[in-house]
């Protein structure tokens, strides 16, 4: 994730306008107000979209955008300084980013090379060493298709296999320690880092190779798994096990599953699971719950059923309810001043493991008694309640006082009061005291504090909640196809030829609802239009210092893709008409809204709204003409 894409997560668009003067109030899933950017204060064409993190003005200003454009125009700054107050306010430090220079790129690239080699090498040993076939195909039930597909290998025992494999194929020792394949002892003298365990490949969400998780052989050595030592491009609080192939899964499912072991990962794909990953340990980070945000909010902790997997799962917790969005009920102070009461936002669940069973050991078993567990998998807050209780004496005053001190606190963030009381209850009966005591009295541990209700406050008048911007389709295709754009500038030529043929406008900034999105598309039109002929290098050299690093992320997701195939640049049309589609479809709905609430209002405005509504209306006739004219196009 960009640093502006965790701004964006963490910053709520409704508070951040709220807090400039803006008084809105629900209009269907939105937002409306008075525009803070002109004087025209009879009706309030401003609009607030909760879901994309945009607004726009429907009157005077005819402008929109996103967080960063509303404090530009509010405040007079530019992108840059725009950023760093917001940043400010999310608690996101901007690191300060420096052009990776053409000859780090090369070095990456060539210990990223040196991996890709080292995944050959141990493939090599392993099909040449029989025990360890066997292990993986009868003990762990593996195929060879499954051991292909994951790269799976062998790293033989001595303490110099990889180093003398790879220095006789023009790679340094340096290069070996830089990845982690080596390590140094303390007489100056290297040696292989791995020796006699099952390797197993680690790949960025992207598909790039990473590093190596090491599993042992022989069950004296310790520990029992190994990774690869923090490198450059080895990370493992960033990273996690298998969402290289779980990505699309996850989202087809709208589930992700996270195990604990490698081999349960591999098992579970293997058996049709593939929406399973797996963290670099047993402790889950922020960094890695915020990579499966991407892809859905639904998450299932199905760790190993022993004390330290337990462990995990409340050591999770913390991280987990910092790392999702979160929303609150929307309620006015005395002042008139939006708060917002924070609230988890996410479904969070654990499944228990039955019979002191490892996930792979439980679909090997059955495959479809896997399937069960997950669809019973119960919310965070009663498994955490019943993980407390097991072998606790209940008729303890200090143990009740003790899971009471660490369970009211979870149910406390729960965002509906209906979950709160019940889980409240649930509490009360399993400690059997009077809830009344949950309640009303003081219980020793980190309880939450609530703010008392300041005498004359107005009461909350609206308690839908807000929600937080997700990961919106619409801004998934704008870093789609500006990754492609800007990989491959001169396709914009052809991008623009082709719309045009279509009887719509050649492609502009105000096609992209993001202003990052908007400045960056900016850049790459400026670098068609001069006279260098590498324009792809003069995009890179004449990007703004504040994008460097969300280019960056999008040229690394579309270097696989093929600028030269045709399927490419009809794609490219396709999306484009899909979302100004979505645009101008939303834009005539809230316009009817705006209609008919100015109709109450005296209807001074109601011919400008008629008109843009008809502007859009036949945008929107020309969109779907020039889309059943591209499928007639796919279909000669």
């Amino acid at each position: 994730m960009s640093t502006l894409d965790e701004i964006k997560s963490k910053i709520d668009i409704v508070d951040l306008v709220s807090e400039a003067g803006v008084k809105l109030r629900h209009a269907g899933k939105n937002y409306t107000g008075f525009c803070p950017f002109h004087d025209n204060k009879h009706t309030p064409a401003f609009v607030v979209w909760p879901e994309s993190g945009t607004w726009r003005c429907f009157g005077q200003c005819n402008e929109g955008g996103d967080i960063f454009k509303f404090v530009m125009k509010r405040e007079g700054l530019d992108f840059k300084d725009a950023m760093k107050k917001l940043a400010l306010r999310a608690g996101v430090e901007i690191q300060e980013y420096q052009r990776e220079a053409p000859e780090v790129k090369e070095a990456y690239d060539h210990l990223r090379k040196l991996l890709e080699d080292a995944v050959i090498f141990y493939r090599t040993q392993l099909f040449n060493n029989n025990t360890i076939l066997a292990y993986l195909r009868e003990k762990r039930g593996l195929t060879d298709a499954t051991i292909e597909t994951f790269g799976l290998g062998y790293a033989p025992s001595g303490y110099d296999n990889a180093l003398k494999h790879f220095t006789q194929r023009s790679y340094s020792e340096q290069d070996l320690i830089d990845v982690g394949l080596l390590t140094d002892r303390e007489d100056g003298k290297r040696y292989d880092k791995f020796r006699n365990r099952i390797m197993i490949p680690i790949r960025d969400e992207n598909g790039r190779m990473a590093g190596f998780g090491a599993r042992i052989v022989d069950p004296n050595d310790i520990p029992k798994f190994l990774n690869s030592p923090e490198t450059p491009i080895f990370t493992k609080g960033r990273l996690l096990y298998g969402l290289d192939r779980a990505r699309k899964p996850i989202r087809m499912a709208d589930q992700a599953v996270i195990v604990e072991g490698y081999l349960d990962v591999i098992a579970l794909h293997q058996a049709g699971y593939e929406n399973v990953v797996s963290p670099m340990g047993t402790a889950l980070t922020e960094d890695q719950l915020r990579l499966l945000k991407r892809s859905t909010r639904r998450i299932v902790l199905a760790l190993d059923p022993d004390a330290a997997g337990q462990k995990a799962v409340l050591r999770g917790l913390d991280a987990a309810r910092s790392a999702m969005d979160r929303e609150g009920e929307l309620g006015f102070d005395a002042r008139g001043l939006l708060k917002n009461e924070a609230r988890l936002q996410a479904d969070l669940r654990v499944a228990t493991m039955p019979d002191d069973l490892d996930p792979d050991e439980i679909v090997a078993r059955d495959k479809e008694e896997w399937k069960k567990l997950i669809e019973n998998a119960k919310p965070i807050v009663t498994h955490v309640m019943e993980s407390l209780a097991v072998g606790q004496n209940l008729n303890d005053a200090k143990v009740k006082n003790q899971i009471a001190a660490q369970v009211l606190p979870l149910i406390e963030d729960l965002p509906s009061p209906m979950e709160r009381d019940t889980y409240r209850q649930a509490l009360s009966r399993m400690l059997r005291v009077d809830e009344r005591v949950l309640t009303g009295t003081q219980v020793q541990g980190p309880a939450v504090r609530r703010k008392p209700r300041i005498a004359g406050q107005t009461q909350k008048v609206d308690s839908k909640p807000v929600v937080m911007p997700t990961v919106n389709p619409l801004f998934k295709i704008e870093e789609y196809c500006l990754g492609v754009l800007l990989r491959t500038p001169e396709m914009l030529y052809k991008l623009d030829r082709k719309l045009e043929e279509f009887g719509l406008s050649p492609l502009a900034a105000e096609d992209f609802g993001y202003t990052d999105h908007q400045l960056l598309f900016g850049v790459v039109r400026q670098s068609i239009e001069q006279d260098e002929k590498d324009h792809h290098h003069f995009a890179l050299t004449h990007l703004p210092e504040a994008l460097e690093g969300l280019s960056k992320e999008l040229l690394a997701r579309t270097e696989k893709i093929d600028a030269l195939d045709d399927r490419v640049l009809e794609d490219l049309v396709n999306r484009f008409i899909d979302l100004r589609r979505t645009v101008a479809q939303s834009n005539v709905s809230q316009l009817r809204f705006l209609q008919e609430d100015e109709q109450q209002n005296g209807g001074l405005n109601m011919k400008a709204y008629q008109e843009q509504a008809l502007q859009f209306t036949r945008l929107l006739q020309g969109l779907d003409q020039a889309k059943r004219k591209l499928a007639l196009k796919r279909q000669a």
